[in-house]
């Protein structure tokens, strides 16, 4: 058991359109041999596309996964699409992890978000108590 306060669980926060968000929506197979040391390496080979902004990832119990991507510009989609070791990944997903995937590329022209302020007693990184 870990004595480090848990990370706050927050979305990725709204940013000045234009941008893109990639949308992928997955359900694995059984057996993830191999998976999680290869999503933490495509992890941080996105992080060096410029362009790259940042992701928001979610899983439910019955095994959907949800994971938006966001990027500045069309250009920083096509570098990491095109990424060798990224293409060779996903040939292994549809192989192994994946029992269905869809992917959805949407220009976003709008965002905003929203943040409850802080307040005292609530446990919350930060506070003063």
């Amino acid at each position: 058991m870990s004595i480090e306060p848990e990370a706050p669980v927050m979305p990725f926060g709204a940013l000045e359109p234009p941008y893109y968000a990639v949308v992928f929506t997955t359900v694995r197979t059984e057996d993830q041999s191999g998976y999680r040391e290869t999503n933490a390496r495509m992890e941080e080979l996105v992080k060096n596309v410029p362009g790259y902004l940042g992701l928001d990832h979610a899983q439910n119990p019955g095994g959907l996964g949800i994971t938006v991507a966001y990027f500045r510009d069309a250009d920083a989609l096509t570098e990491w699409r095109t990424n060798l070791e990224h293409r060779a990944a996903q040939k292994r997903g549809r192989a192994e992890w994946y029992q269905s995937y869809s992917l959805h590329v949407a220009k976003v022209e709008r965002s905003s978000g929203f943040v409850r302020a802080r307040t005292a007693g609530s446990g919350s990184p930060g506070d003063t108590e």
